[in-house]
């Protein structure tokens, strides 16, 4: 069931919209917000309190809040090859982390450009789309040469302008947009994608309001209540806070050039957090992220939306908003009719995909999850199936393995003082292949119902649906039923 605040009394939201490309009067200008291993509660607008997030609230009162958002995958480069192209990972090879985005793919600003005269753009926080960096300590001279060689680095061919110049240049997140629109064409419309790079791990930015008291912190009821855990939670919070700050320089431009009211803006996460069951886990918190949009004399002001999202959903919305219709090839579904109040029938599921993260060179298989596992999951409005096919790999978080919050878990662990629900989620070795849970009871995904009579029908439609999606998909994987 979907539910949507202050809409028209009366609408019949279980008809099924009809997705049709409609000539807008005036296009809108696109400004995309992407804030960088964001997690589901953390603003303050989706009732967290261990964040003070004024300026995003504000934002979220100003248009539509989405609660029940789910990117592709719980990795940067794979989630925006999502958001990019309309389709999965899996469909358009972007598992392996320092993959490039294919040439034969068609992408959102390649299409904004060349169906609906946009002036496309991306700055901020890498868009990791053009596989591992040319320089730097973090370069790769064997890719750098074969991507060179076959020209696979091909985002700068898919935008006007790509962001230039030292780091320095940029004072406030605002000027990153101030700079684009200085060149940005006054008679056509634009799309500009700004990344954030809070609260991305490691955790050393703090708000206006200085350090986030970890007493304060609200500590998930799936993870034990250690200091090391409420000192991670903490410093995770003060980047939320910082990123607040930042979103504002940025609307505060939009404001003063005079272009708020004809700017469609939509401010998300990436993915989850890098904390045990985040990043890179196929659990809520490494797939559910904010979703903000505000659109003037579109979205009605105050609106809170649940139907089920995906990140393969983006680029079909906002090619639908420009008036372009979005090619046969995306399995993403517009919800354009969900922001203009119209008519719309939601998912019944979402899907996520976990494969390797970080750089390749070198690496074995054989070491813990958070360098290397292959998973795949289908969650409905109530429950999920996650779908494990490397159960050896033992369990480890993404980025924060050396933080305090893990090694206090690995030390109560070896000392066998940590509760044993936590030993059952975090510990586990092999994990099973198949995780089951029921979001209404057990919303931590805790408790693990597979292989359970009572739940059989359930868990049979789930690993039926995920089957099709991974056939349509192409899915190297093997299937989890025939």
């Amino acid at each position: 069931m979907i539910r949507i605040v202050g809409m028209i009394a009366g609408l019949a939201l279980g008809m099924a919209a009809v997705v049709v490309a409609e000539e807008p009067k005036v296009r809108p200008n696109v400004l995309f917000l992407l804030s960088d291993d964001h997690s589901y509660p953390y603003l303050g607008a989706y009732g967290s309190k261990s964040v003070r997030t004024p300026n995003l609230d504000r934002l979220a009162g100003e248009g539509m809040r989405f609660d029940a958002m789910f990117v592709s995958c719980p990795q940067c480069v794979p989630s925006r090859a999502a958001l990019m192209t309309g389709r999965s990972p899996v469909s358009v090879r972007m598992v392996r982390f320092t993959s490039p985005l294919p040439p034969d793919v068609e992408a959102l600003p390649d299409l904004l450009r060349q169906h609906a005269g946009y002036f496309t753009g991306v700055g901020g926080r890498s868009y990791h789309l053009d596989g591992p960096p040319a320089q730097g300590k973090n370069a790769a001279p064997v890719s750098k040469e074969v991507l060179a060689r076959h020209d696979l680095r091909t985002f700068k061919k898919r935008v006007d302008y790509m962001e230039q110049g030292p780091a320095t240049r940029w004072k406030t997140y605002g000027d990153h947009l101030a700079a684009f629109l200085d060149a940005a064409p006054k008679d056509k419309p634009w799309f500009f994608w700004l990344g954030y790079s809070d609260p991305h791990h490691p955790w050393d930015a703090k708000g206006g309001e200085g350090v986030v008291d970890p007493a304060k912190v609200e500590v998930p009821a799936d993870l034990p209540d250690l200091p090391g855990v409420r000192d991670d939670l903490a410093r995770y919070a003060a980047e939320v806070e910082h990123l607040d700050g930042d979103v504002q320089s940025v609307l505060d431009v939009l404001e003063s050039r005079g272009l708020a009211k004809d700017t469609l803006v939509v401010f998300m996460g990436d993915n989850g957090m890098a904390v045990p069951h985040g990043k890179g886990s196929l659990y809520d918190r490494g797939l559910r992220v904010p979703l903000l949009v505000r659109w003037p004399g579109v979205v009605k002001p105050g609106m809170v939306a649940d139907a089920l999202v995906s990140g393969e959903d983006f680029a079909p919305t906002i090619l639908q908003a420009a008036g372009v219709a979005p090619p046969a090839t995306m399995s993403g579904r517009s919800y354009l009719p969900l922001l203009r109040g119209e008519a719309f029938e939601p998912r019944r599921h979402i899907f996520g995909e976990r494969g390797p993260h970080g750089g390749d060179g070198g690496m074995a298989v054989d070491v813990a999850s958070n360098t290397f596992d292959l998973a795949r999951c289908v969650r409905s409005g109530r429950y999920k199936l996650i779908y494990n096919c490397t159960p050896h790999q033992p369990y480890a978080p993404v980025d924060s393995r050396q933080g305090p919050g893990w090694q206090a878990m690995l030390a109560a662990h070896r000392s066998g003082t940590l509760d044993p629900k936590f030993e059952r989620a975090y510990f586990t070795n092999p994990r099973p292949i198949f995780e089951l849970y029921d979001l209404k009871s057990d919303p931590g995904e805790s408790e693990n119902l597979a292989g359970r009579p009572e739940v059989a029908e359930v868990e049979r439609e789930l690993k039926a649906t995920l089957a099709e999606k991974m056939i349509l998909d192409w899915d190297f994987l093997p299937l989890p039923v025939r």
